[in-house]
This record gives C-alpha cells, structure tokens and sequence, in this order.
C-alpha cells in the first residue's frame, strides 16, 4: 500500500500535473493578453495600498493577503527545491522555472480574480473566498462535486509535516550536533512539542493574527535572506555573468544532464517552480478572498505578485548563490545540503547560521498560513461551528511531523495537494471569459479616472 501511493504521487507530479498547470496556465497567459506583463506596473502601485478601501468587507488587507499566501509558498522549497533542480535537471532548469513563474502569474491572475468575484458565505454567514466557492457560485450546484474533491484533498494535504520534519532536521544538524546537544528521538519530541505551541499561539487566534505576524515576518525573512545572498554573491561577484549565461546555454542544451534531455531539463524546471510557487493548486484563492476588496480584478493583479517574488526573485537568489560558489558541481545532489554548502562557502563560519535562521522563518511562516488553507476547507464540508476543530488536529501533526520518518506520509500528502490542482484549474479555464471581460471594465475605468 505504501509503495502505490508513493507510486501514485511520483505519477500525478509528473506529466499529468505539467500539463494541467503549464498548459492551462499558457492558455490563460494569452487569453489575458499577457498580464504578467502588461499588467505588472499597476499591479505595484495597487499593492501599496494606494487604492485600499478600509470600510470593504471582507477580513485583511491586500497586501496582507498577499503576505500571507507568500509566507505559504516562500518555504523550504525555495532553499531545497531550487537546489534540487539543479541537481537532478542542471542549471538550465532554473530558466524553465522562470518560464514556468510568468504562466503561474497569469493563472494566480485568474483564480484570485475569481476569488474575489464569487464570494461564498459559510453557515454562520461569514464572506469566504476559494476554489470550492468560485465553482459553487460561479459554475453552479451541479459543479460541488468538484467543491468537495478539493477540500477533502486540502484537510488531508494541507498540513505542515514536511516543514516540521525538515526544520527539526536542520535544526539539529547546525545547532545541536556540533555542541552534543542531540539526544535523537527525545531531542525530536522536544522540538515537535516548541513547534506545536509556537504554531497554536498564532493561528488560534485565526485569519487577522495569522495575517498580522505574516505581514511582519515575510518582509524580514525576504531581507533576511536577500542580504545573506548578497553578500555572496558580492564575494564572487566575478561568477555573476559567467553562471547567468551558463544557466540559459544549459537550458536548451541540457548538457549538464546525463544524456543531455533537453526534455528532462524542462520538466524538472517546471515542476520545481509549480511545487514551489502553488499557482493553480487553489490555496492563493482562500486567502486572497478574504480580503477587504471590491475590485476583482484588484486582487487578481496584487496576487500574480506572489510567483514574481516566489520564484523570479527568491527561488534566482537561492539559484545563484549556488552557481557562484560552485558547489552543484562537487556532487552533492540533496536539496538542503547542496544550499548549505553553498552558504558555508560564501560565508564562512557564519554563513550557516545565516541560512538557519531564513529556513526558520521560512518553516514557521508556512506552517502558519497553511492552518488557514485547511480551516477553510474543513468549514466547508462541516460548518464553521466544528471548523475550529481541525485546529487540534493540524498541531498534533506538526509534532507527528517532528518525531517519525514521514516518507510514504509525504507522498500522500503531496498527492491530494495535486488533486487539489483539477478542480481549481477547472474553474479557472471554464469562468475565464469573465475575469477577461472584468479585465477590460477595469482597465477602461481606470483610465478614465486618470488612475493607470
């Protein structure tokens, strides 16, 4: 049983998921007229706050909602994920990510255009916002089923074990071992249980205390780590160029793969900026909708933002200070230690503590967002008198996550994270000519009012 399912997630983030979201998201990007581009200016000015209406209904501010669904995609798979990318694929896959980010900005245009477009209310009455209620509202009641898919897929793939497991790990390795301070398995319960009530301090206070610490902390662990980079990258600052063209040469070479796939190459970039950026999985939606907007189209272009930052900026940082310093070539293929050497090399000594502290930040910000996701989900199919209740159970998993090998848990869980993929992206492709149509009364308005 254990081996099917991590047959099944192996399969389901292969090919059937790359041509969901690359080529849904490809005919979303043209169908936009390409607003990851045409729309990026605007979308800077509207995430300032400049437009903000704070009598609006809904729960957040934008930019809190983009912080918060930032702080849920900004993880560990921006420090482990880019370098696994480069190991298995070769630097020429960090260009296919890039690619890969400019279709997830239109298909995170889209879906968080919706969210807000066809608001749904719980059973207290409460505004929701998500895929499960953009295809209740939005394509109909005969379309539920596709509603209940995704949220039974997001109560059971929405959890924090991966962040849990991988921060207990690196943890251990760079605090504790060095001064023999780890005592294995008692060590792992003692940092599940920190974690546990360092979580439940945050997200029992619900959406507006998650919102308000991830507004705080995505900007310092972007700075963070932006500063850690720079620092590297100033050190081989004669690297730069060199590694910059060696990643677009590889990318159409494939030269660094065994083989020299062009194919591989592409795939592993594109899976890589999919699992790292979410565009299309459907959790931006639910978070993006509970913000305080009566613009859709608004909140649609703050949102395209989150694979900008994700991937475009974050992911090429990681990407580059692992080119710079050479270490992809030393045959060090594992995710999290190939950064770490990256780290240790272009800041000796300190370098990684440095990376600790973003993969911390990184973990805890995560784990705070993602509580959110399967709330939501979890009010859904049971009403908002018992959602509270899959609180309790989110904790008692982030200690699960801590103390056990999680291998075949992992797999399943990365597999209904993909099924939550087809009924989102479902959604997104058959309302499209609304948001289309919204798109255009926008932008007309807009410049009458002089506001472009």
């Amino acid at each position: 049983m254990g081996q099917l399912i991590i047959d099944f997630s192996n399969w389901i983030w292969g090919w059937p998921l790359l041509y969901l979201l690359l080529g849904g998201g490809t005919l979303l990007f043209l169908y936009s007229g390409i607003i990851p581009f045409s729309g990026f200016a605007h979308a800077m000015k509207v995430v300032s706050g400049k437009y903000d209406d704070p009598n609006a209904k809904g729960d957040i501010t934008s930019f809190q909602a983009l912080t918060s669904a930032i702080a849920a995609t900004v993880g560990l798979g921006n420090i482990s994920g880019v370098a696994l990318a480069i190991g298995t694929g070769g630097p020429g896959a960090i260009f296919w990510m890039w690619v890969s980010a400019f279709v997830g900005m239109a298909t995170k245009y889209f879906t968080c255009t919706l969210a807000i477009m066809y608001r749904g209310k719980d059973s207290s009455g409460h505004i929701q916002g998500g895929p499960m209620y953009v295809i209740e509202e939005g394509m109909g009641k005969k379309w539920r089923f596709l509603s209940i898919i995704f949220c039974v897929a997001g109560i059971m793939g929405l959890l924090a074990i991966f962040q849990a497991n991988q921060l207990t790990d690196v943890i251990r390795v760079v605090l504790l071992k060095p001064f023999g301070l780890d005592y294995g398995v008692s060590t792992r319960w003692i940092l599940g249980i920190s974690m546990m009530l360092l979580v439940a301090t945050v997200i029992l206070g619900g959406i507006k205390r998650i919102a308000s610490v991830a507004s705080k902390l995505v900007p310092f662990m972007v700075t963070l780590y932006f500063l850690s980079v720079l620092i590297i990258l100033f050190r081989f600052s004669d690297q730069i160029l060199p590694s910059f063209w060696y990643i677009l040469d590889d990318a159409f070479s494939g030269k660094a793969v065994l083989g020299g796939s062009i194919g591989a190459v592409i795939i592993t970039g594109a899976r890589r900026a999919a699992f790292s950026n979410e565009a299309g999985i459907g959790t931006a939606p639910m978070v993006h909708g509970a913000s305080k907007n009566e613009e859709p189209v608004r909140e649609g272009l703050i949102a395209m933002l989150g694979p900008f930052i994700d991937t475009i900026v974050v992911c090429t940082l990681t990407a580059m200070t692992i080119m710079v310093t050479g270490v992809w070539e030393t045959g060090e293929k594992d995710g999290v230690l190939m950064t770490l050497s990256a780290f240790q090399s272009g800041i000796p000594v300190v370098g990684k503590y440095f990376l600790m502290a973003a993969v911390l930040v990184f973990a805890l910000s995560t784990m705070f967002t993602y509580s959110y996701y399967g709330h939501k989900c979890f009010n859904y199919l049971f009403g908002a008198d018992k959602a509270d209740y899959y609180n309790y159970f989110y904790l008692l998993t982030i200690v699960a996550g801590a103390v056990v090998s999680l291998k075949v848990v992992m797999s399943f869980v990365d597999g209904m994270y993909a099924v939550m993929a087809f009924p989102t992206m479902i959604s997104a492709i058959y309302l499209s000519p609304k948001v289309r149509a919204a798109t255009k009364d926008y932008f007309r308005r807009m410049k009458e009012k002089g506001m472009l």
